[in-house]
C-alpha cells in the first residue's frame, strides 16, 4: 500500500474548520469552530502555530485582507485548503474509516 498523507487529531480539526469556513476561514472563527464542534477551549496561539505548520506542509494557504479600524488597522489573515491539503483531508478520513472497521463493537467503552 503506498504511503498517505495523515494529519495528527487537531490539524485535521482545523483542516475541517477552514474547509467549513470557507472564505471566511481565519483565527477566531476557526477557533470558535474548533469549540462549537468539539466543546473543547482552544487557544488562539495553538491554533496559529498549527496553521504556520500546515502552510509549511502545503495543505493552507493564506492571504491577507484588507486592514480595518476595529483591528487597530491590521489586517486579517485569511486561510484556505489547498487541493494537496484536500487530498491530505480525504486520505486521513479514509485510514480512520478503515481503522474504526477493524475494531470489534464497543461496549461498556471498551473493545
Amino acid at each position: 500500500m503506498p504511503k498517505a498523507n495523515y494529519l495528527a487529531e487537531f490539524e485535521l480539526l482545523v483542516m475541517l474548520a477552514v474547509i467549513r469556513l470557507g472564505e471566511g476561514a481565519y483565527g477566531v472563527p476557526i477557533s470558535r469552530e474548533i469549540e462549537q464542534q468539539t466543546g473543547r477551549e482552544v487557544a488562539f496561539g495553538t491554533v496559529y502555530a498549527t496553521l504556520e505548520r500546515l502552510q509549511e506542509k502545503g495543505f493552507v494557504r493564506s492571504s491577507l485582507g484588507d486592514s480595518t479600524p476595529e483591528r487597530g488597522g491590521r489586517a486579517k489573515r485569511y486561510f484556505r485548503v489547498t487541493p494537496t491539503g484536500l487530498r491530505t483531508v480525504q486520505e486521513t478520513r479514509q485510514i480512520l474509516i478503515r481503522l474504526w472497521r477493524g475494531l470489534p463493537e464497543l461496549e461498556g467503552g471498551v473493545a
